[in-house]
């Protein structure tokens, strides 16, 4: 009777998930194994079509590239929260969360007016004589990446900080009384410790960057195609559903690989604080 209770109180949150989440997502799946026949044709593009496997392997290379400077950036930012006072670390916390208050849309067209050939950048260098032309420093890779990192630096802070925040003290300072350099200190006690963190962060950004839209439609300029942006495409403009939905669908188990390859690895739930 009692259990009959607990599925009782779950059953609208699991109604609502199967009616909202699954089943889109198996109709999804339906449409890619069937539009504009049935069969698997869809997949095979993935192997046979080279526009399909460049729009992969930028993606994946992109992501992946912003995984690692987001991851970088946000160590560092970490860090300095870590050991700062309590006074200087409401600050830290307040620049890192500031930017998640402003939508990407808004964040996106400030790069492409700083970026672009007569933005602030160019102006500047050229003013102060380190280049004689304008850079191309966006509708490309490199302003869909600085985009990117730029939009991920924060979600990569709040794992990490998370990790660093769970280090006793009283390790650093014993290491440091028997003998060991800061560096030491930093490389054999902090940075092992601090690991969960960093791969829990390395998650979400890589996580994020696979579905970006906004920031990559904007800042590329079209010349750069990733996966959300292909799959737009190929819907909206192109009605090829068998494609886009076969492209989503390859999307969605790609995230739920990643999940599980690295939940064997550390603890997400508790580093995204849904664990005990």
């Amino acid at each position: 009777m009692r259990l009959a209770g607990w599925w009782l109180l779950i059953l609208p949150a699991l109604f609502l998930v199967l009616a909202f989440y699954v089943a889109p997502i198996l109709q999804v799946l339906a449409i890619s194994v069937t539009e504009p026949e049935p069969g698997l044709g869809n997949y095979e593009r993935i192997l046979t079509s080279e526009g399909v496997q460049r729009v992969m392997l930028t993606t994946l290379r992109i992501c992946l590239i912003t995984t690692f400077f987001a991851l970088l950036l946000g160590y560092a930012i970490a860090y300095a929260i870590t050991l700062a006072s309590p006074r200087a670390r409401a600050w830290w916390m307040l620049a890192v969360l500031v930017p998640l208050w402003i939508s990407v849309l808004v964040r996106a067209f400030a790069w492409v007016t700083l970026l672009r050939r007569q933005g602030l950048v160019n102006n500047s260098l050229m003013q102060a004589g380190v280049i004689t032309e304008p850079l191309p420093l966006v509708w490309n890779e490199f302003g869909i990446l600085v985009g990117m990192v730029h939009y991920m630096v924060p979600f990569a802070v709040l794992p990490m900080l998370a990790a660093m925040r769970e280090i006793d003290p009283r390790l650093l300072a014993a290491a440091r009384g028997l003998g060991a350099s800061r560096a030491q200190v930093f490389r054999q006690v902090f940075l092992p410790l601090s690991m969960p963190g960093v791969i829990a962060a390395g998650v979400l950004v890589f996580i994020f960057s696979l579905g970006f839209y906004i920031t990559p439609a904007i800042l590329g300029g079209g010349k750069t195609l990733m996966v959300a942006e292909w799959i737009s495409l190929q819907i909206l403009d192109l009605i090829r559903w068998g494609l886009g939905t076969m492209m989503a669908t390859v999307l969605v188990l790609t995230i739920i690989v990643t999940l599980l390859v690295f939940s064997r690895i550390v603890d997400l739930r508790r580093m995204f604080g849904t664990g005990s």
